[in-house]
């Protein structure tokens, strides 16, 4: 017991009642008290009544706290004894007591601040966790809101420790199991609730536990059913629990393959006649399907209109007060705005936004008083612009400025050459939107080198209205374009040419210097996005040719690749953050942009200045005379980008910047290997023949999947005649003239040119001489190449356009396989002792092509020529099991292995499964040994190596494996991974069944492993 000078102490302060209370609390405590050792004394009672009678004890004492000595040190000592006695009692799981006990944690904890109890939320979580199996109404429900509690106030370290004993103690199954089991006419709603509250704070907590859900097919139609009923408490807890799940890229994926009754129950709890926090979760939902493209377009697809209507009616929350705007009604416009940058996907739900007055509800967010409307007299551009500036300095919800004009660029972008969103809103509102992100352009230029790691807030919203003048700018539609640039220009006409200089000074001071803080980075963007805009604006371009901004951008553009400079755009815009943080779980998430935001905005200036600068017919000498010295740096430059960098982005800029100089597309080495087939005669099945009597060799397969207007009506599969498909081939018809078996005549049509088309149909990239560009661009037309066509008309860089693959998968669809010549059938049985022949016709087996298998591997192409090239009914016996077969015939194809599942479906696989989805590349490493196909081996070794990191458990099967092929490559590969295992491995005999030389291979992994380690600690 404490000493009675320091119960004194606690003391003070201390009313007489409550000192009673807690003297009873002691006194009933000491019945139970038992002293183990010789100072541990602990509380341990089995007797019913004297366990009643603490917990009324604990419930008078706690009733008794006020708010004023919560922190008196007199109730901390209390905690440990009160926590003590709770959690024995819990334990004792007695029917007639743990119900009182389990309300009495709710009770604690809802009391006691959370700094005292955090140090036993650990022993608390364990008793309660089991309690949740008891089949008590009240005992669950007490258990389950505690835990909650518990879960929902966590730091990093005791989240981890609680974790633990959710998964020791199978917490999430349990829950499952009580939501599977509730009956809305048998048991309280609250039942329901507090166990679904608690499973969505678990779920967003602990990612390993939304397979558990999303995979339990019995719970997904038992929360279907549930979401019906009209009940708003009950909606709100399905909301959070699909909440829960969609934070799982696989989990949201499966409430989307079936989802119609989600989506239409998320939009009806997203519409304006709900309570605000029913609205919030409903946001919420939809911008997890709205995380990536294809998510968002299929939810998109279900219900469009009534989102985009939820949406503007969520972003007009400001019109609901005048003044301050309450906290609920902030959290509903910005969870309403971030849902709204689902513009930056490309689809229908534009022009939805447009009908629904989007601009009206922008310029309501910029503005403090909605019944103010000035903008709508007749200005002189003077009083506009200073009205303007009135607006933008009222600083009114300045933390959703970066929404507003991120929303407004994505529309511009978005929006198409002849649109005009005049026809849908007032065009003043337009014009001053344009004027507000005009105005605060010219701002963030003017602070330029002010930007402070505390002011990283406060530019974040510089940088997204520079990058909405800039969307607006190049945007395809010509309206919002042309306003932008009207208005751009009054902005800077006092003294914007001063700005140029130092603009450019910093990027080249920045691209001299080896890295740079997160502010300068940004400077860096806010300053390459002025560099694009000015040099769009007539009178400016000769201003940054005379600066030699050419130069400056390349050597900024190659200071970014050498210096491997990867961050996003999210790294200084924090309201683009993704929903997920750091809890997310299985989705791939990355922008177009990618994360090379400074060479994609370097890249998009220096498009901005070749551009612009090919257009000004009185600026084409100086600015040849600068490109003459540059080109072969910036064209060698470029091609490295359109190569090896990843983001799609920043390849399409490069690749617009090459049209300029004559090279068209994107290299890949798949368009390479397919390239070759043009200029060999093997497998051709279709000859051009030009008017002077030449013939051109081509193969079916390929133009029916690049380019299906080259091949005539007749050729093309009987099924596709009638399509859309063949419509173009009709077309052509007029073009190919007579058609005469294999030969097509082509009479009016210019051999160059078309030899041109069709290396750029086979490889994907072509350089073409000037001459020839007005006549490629004519055939690409006819054609409908349109990849080729917008990079040879210079048009704008569509935002969003994936790049134009090479690949060939298609042909393995009904219309390739209409061209087909040669069958693989798949047989595992001679995986030892095979021969490649022709035999009769087994399952299972594909139908494919040999020109595709004689590209891509020099071994077939023997095979081939060796006497199988004259029948059609050929077929070839593969050595590999069929879903090997499917991964190889794939990489044929498209120059890519699939891979194995990732995630939680890896993660939730037994060993054995595991084993059986990395077999087939087992033996595809071991077939490309002999048909020499080493980027299949190098895949091969990659994806098993990823496997093995995380099962290291299963590298005694891989290296057995390896050794019965001879794979002594892969085998120290997988002795490696079983390094850091062998001790154990040798202890539990699992290294008994490798032979002496495997337990050499892992003993000596080991042992470099140990030195390694040391050689590091020293």
């Amino acid at each position: 017991m404490r000493s009675s000078k320091r119960e004194a102490e606690s003391n003070r302060g201390i009313n007489g009642h409550l000192n009673t209370l807690h003297q009873r609390f002691h006194h009933a405590l000491s019945l139970g008290t038992r002293l183990y050792g010789e100072n541990e004394r602990k509380w341990q009672c089995t007797d019913i009544e004297i366990q009643r009678h603490v917990l009324r004890s604990i419930a008078a004492f706690l009733d008794a706290i006020s708010g004023d000595i919560l922190n008196n040190p007199f109730i901390k000592d209390s905690v440990a004894d009160m926590v003590g006695a709770l959690v024995w009692i819990l334990q004792c799981e007695n029917g007639a007591v743990v119900s009182m006990a389990a309300k009495m944690v709710v009770k604690l904890i809802t009391i006691i601040p959370y700094t005292m109890l955090q140090t036993y939320v650990v022993v608390l979580a364990r008793p309660l966790s089991l309690l949740l199996r008891i089949h008590n109404l009240e005992v669950s429900v007490s258990c389950a809101t505690a835990l909650n509690m518990i879960l929902s106030n966590l730091n990093a370290q005791k989240e981890k420790e609680v974790i633990k004993i959710l998964e020791e103690t199978t917490t999430v199954s349990l829950i499952v199991c009580n939501i599977k089991d509730y009956s809305a006419t048998t048991m309280p709603i609250e039942y329901f609730q507090e166990m679904g509250y608690l499973l969505s704070t678990v779920m967003s907590r602990w990612p390993p536990s939304r397979y558990l859900v999303w995979n339990d097919c019995i719970l997904m139609k038992v929360l279907e059913d549930i979401c019906t009923r009209p009940d708003l408490g009950i909606k709100i807890v399905v909301l959070k629990l699909y909440f829960g799940l969609a934070l799982c890229g696989n989990g949201a994926r499966k409430l989307l393959e079936n989802g119609e009754h989600v989506l239409w129950m998320m939009v009806n709890c997203m519409d304006s006649s709900n309570l605000l926090s029913v609205r919030i979760e409903g946001f919420k939902l939809a911008q997890c399907f709205a995380a990536d493209e294809q998510s968002c377009l299929k939810m998109i697809s279900m219900c469009c209109e009534p989102i985009v209507k939820s949406i503007v009616h969520g972003m007009s929350g400001s019109t609901l007060q005048c003044g301050k705007i309450a906290n609920d009604h902030l959290a509903l416009l910005r969870e309403a705005c971030k849902l709204a940058l689902i513009t930056r996907w490309a689809g229908e739900h534009h022009i939805y936004f447009w009908k629904n007055g989007i601009c009206r509800v922008l310029l309501n967010l910029l503005r403090k008083n909605v019944q103010d409307k000035p903008f709508e007299c007749s200005l002189s551009l003077e009083e506009h612009m200073c009205f303007v500036k009135k607006l933008l300095d009222e600083n009114h919800l300045l933390v959703l400025r970066p929404f507003i004009w991120d929303i407004l660029g994505w529309l511009a972008m978005h929006g198409g050459e002849d649109f005009n969103p005049g026809l849908y809103e007032n065009e003043l509102h337009i014009d001053t939107l344009i004027t507000c992100a005009c105005l605060s352009f010219l701002e963030s230029i003017q602070k330029r080198h002010q930007i402070y790691q505390n002011d990283i807030l406060n530019s974040s919203r510089s940088e997204s209205a520079s990058r909405a003048v800039l969307m607006m700018m190049y945007s395809p539609c010509k309206y919002i374009a042309s306003k932008v640039r009207h208005m751009l220009s009054e902005v800077l006409k006092p003294n914007g040419k001063q700005y140029v200089k130092p603009l450019l000074h910093f990027l080249e001071y920045s691209s001299s210097r080896d890295n740079f803080a997160l502010s300068n980075m940004l400077q860096a963007v806010i300053n390459l996005t002025a560099v694009t805009c000015y040099s769009g604006l007539p009178g400016y371009l000769m201003s940054l040719v005379e600066n030699e901004g050419m130069k400056t951008l390349l050597s900024f553009i190659k200071w970014c690749l050498c210096n491997q400079v990867h961050i996003g755009r999210s790294s200084f815009a924090s309201h683009i953050q993704n929903i997920f943080g750091e809890k997310g779980c299985c989705w791939v998430l990355e922008d177009w942009e990618g994360k090379d935001i400074l060479l994609f905005y370097g890249l998009w200036a220096l498009f901005g200045l070749v551009c612009n600068s090919y257009t000004e017919k009185n600026h084409t000498e100086i600015v040849s005379v600068e490109t003459n010295k540059l080109e072969s740096q910036l064209v060698g430059t470029l091609q490295e980008i359109c190569n090896k960098v990843s983001s799609p982005g920043p390849r399409w800029y490069a690749a617009h910047i090459l049209a300029y100089f004559g090279f068209y597309g994107f290299q890949s080495k798949f368009g390479e290997k397919i390239g070759k087939a043009l200029k060999e005669k093997e497998f051709a099945d279709m000859q051009f023949v030009f008017a002077n009597g030449h013939l051109l060799n081509v193969h079916k397969v390929v133009l029916a999947v690049q380019c299906p207007s080259l091949l005539p009506p007749e050729q093309l599969p009987s099924e596709k005649k009638t399509s859309s498909y063949s419509s173009v081939g009709n077309d052509t018809k007029k073009l190919c003239g007579n058609i005469s078996g294999k030969f097509v005549c082509l009479p009016r049509v210019d051999q160059q040119v078309l030899l041109k088309l069709l290396e750029y149909i086979y490889r994907g990239y072509v350089e073409v001489e000037e001459d020839l560009v007005m006549k490629l661009k004519s055939l690409s037309r006819h054609c409908n190449l349109h990849s080729l066509l917008q990079l040879l008309c210079h048009k704008s860089v569509k935002w969003g356009s994936p790049i134009p693959s090479s690949e060939l998968a298609l042909a393995l669809s009904p219309v390739g396989r209409h061209f087909s010549d040669i069958i693989l059938e798949a047989n595992s049985t001679e995986l030892m002792h095979w021969t490649c022949s022709i035999c009769s016709l087994l399952e299972p087996h594909m139908h494919v092509h040999k020109v595709i298998l004689w590209s891509s591997c020099d071994y077939l192409r023997a095979i081939f020529r060796s006497g199988m090239q004259e029948s059609h009914s050929q077929i070839l016996r593969v050595p590999i099991s069929w879903e090997a077969m499917i991964k190889l015939v794939n990489w044929f194809y498209t120059d890519q292995l699939p891979n194995p599942p990732s995630g939680c479906l890896w993660d939730n696989m037994d060993n054995n499964r595991r084993l059986c989805e990395m077999k087939p590349y087992i033996e595809l490493y071991w077939l490309s040994e002999f048909w020499i196909l080493e980027d299949v081996q190098d895949a091969c070794s990659r994806i098993i190596g990823s496997c093995l990191e995380s099962t290291k458990e299963l590298s005694v099967k891989v290296i057995q494996m390896a050794a019965n092929f001879s794979l002594w490559e892969l085998a120290k590969v997988a002795a490696d991974y079983m390094a850091p295992l062998y001790h154990k491995l040798r202890e539990t005999g699992d290294l008994e069944e490798l032979d002496e030389m495997l337990v050499n291979m892992v003993r000596s992994a080991s042992v470099r492993l140990s030195q390694d380690g040391n050689n590091y600690s020293r």
